[in-house]
């Protein structure tokens, strides 16, 4: 946030992130409205029983002035509209310094005293506090004080005896106006910064909360495997008749695609059959989302069968994982991808020149071959290949029909 912003504006949001903002505008705009509604009582008191101006001009002056204090004054207490009604005090305060000369034309006899414009010089400068930026606050600061000098100096006739008390005047004005411009500034960088330390504060509170419940998510997810894992091993070791057989081995299978897809949303749909092509699309739309115009090699025979819809999906989630291994730790240097189908069968292979890697050396808190990658592929049957050398890693996927 600039200075400039900070200390004047045309609009103030409403959002949380400028909470304390908001309040102390209001709060300005209301101390505003009551101070100037004084100071507006005193020149308004004085400038009826005024002889310093014109009968009819000061009628006007008094309207050109008087008008807009009102409205302001009325809105900052309000609290509504109260910037438009500043700016017009601002601008019209001017206005009646510039024809005050014009007014007390030919009354220098009467001009003893301040005139009952000195008591809104202030009330001018107060206006811009609520409305302008800061270089124009200051700039009012000075400018009207000193258009009151010379109106003043001009009333008098130019006598050199007045010269003091009136710089005298604009100096003390300038001071004031100064002060109560430095005020405002301060109280808004203050509400500023701590609607700063807020956003701050809801936000680590809100990575947190996210970090916690990722943690929890992670130890329901470990929980749900254990006893998933548990339970097939338990029917695989009592199955006696190939009935139980299958039954633990459907078990292991379903443990086996929960841990696959602890990493994304469970993937699952209908289990018609599709074409081997619907696995080349998948996977050049998984290099896509990754920045890679990625060409797919494939061989795919004229009599290769269709796949299995969950078939399918595991092999394009699993080379999709093999995808973005990759890119992240190989840059996707040589990235290539193969698919091959035939009447009993479909490969698809991922290929890159990167530095490759140990696979023994995987931590076993790292899913993304372990779970993304082998148990995906073995939960649909298929078998998963991984060779990794200096050279680059190569990442077979295989799946075969059964006769």
């Amino acid at each position: 946030m600039t200075a400039e912003a900070s200390a004047g504006s045309l609009e103030i949001p409403s959002d949380s992130s400028v909470f304390t903002r908001a309040r102390i505008e209001r709060v300005l705009g209301l101390v505003v409205g009551v101070g100037c509604a004084v100071m507006g009582t005193q020149a308004f008191l004085n400038a009826l029983a005024s002889h310093q101006e014109a009968p009819v001009w000061r009628i006007i002056l008094m309207l050109v002035a008087f008008a807009p204090l009102v409205l302001m004054i009325v809105a900052g207490i309000v609290g509504l509209l109260f910037r438009p009604f500043a700016a017009a005090v601002a601008i019209a305060f001017p206005l009646v310094l510039v024809a005050w000369p014009v007014a007390a034309a030919g009354r220098v006899e009467l001009g003893a005293g301040e005139p009952w414009i000195w008591y809104l010089l202030n009330v001018a400068t107060a206006a811009t506090t609520l409305v302008f930026p800061l270089v124009l606050q200051f700039v009012w600061a000075a400018m009207v004080p000193a258009m009151y000098g010379v109106a003043r100096f001009i009333q008098l006739g130019g006598g050199t005896d007045a010269v003091i008390p009136i710089l005298r005047q604009v100096v003390f004005a300038i001071i004031l106006g100064v002060v109560m411009i430095l005020i405002a500034y301060m109280v808004r960088q203050l509400a500023a910064d701590l609607d700063n330390a807020r956003a701050v504060a809801v936000r680590s509170y809100a990575a947190a909360a996210a970090a916690d419940a990722a943690e929890q998510e992670r130890v329901s997810v470990a929980a749900l495997m254990h006893d998933s894992v548990l339970a097939a091993l338990i029917a695989a070791e009592r199955a006696t008749t190939p009935r139980e057989r299958d039954l633990a081995v459907a078990m292991a299978r379903e443990a086996l695609t929960r841990l696959a897809n602890t990493d994304r949303d469970a993937e699952e749909g209908p289990d018609d059959p599709v074409p081997a092509a619907f696995v080349v699309d998948g996977l050049r739309a998984a290099a896509a989302e990754h920045g890679f115009a990625l060409p797919v090699a494939t061989a795919i025979g004229a009599h290769a069968r269709t796949l299995p819809g969950r078939v399918a999906r595991a092999l394009v989630l699993a080379g999709a994982q093999a995808i973005v291994n990759a890119v992240e730790h190989a840059g996707g240097a040589g990235l290539r991808v193969e698919v091959g189908a035939d009447v009993r069968r479909i490969v698809v292979r991922i290929t890159d020149t990167g530095a490759g890697f140990d696979p023994a050396l995987v931590p076993d808190d790292r899913l993304g071959i372990r779970g993304s990658i082998v148990a995906r592929i073995a939960a649909v049957g298929g078998q998963t290949r991984i060779r990794s050398s200096a050279r680059g890693t190569t990442v077979e996927l295989r799946w075969e029909q059964l006769r």
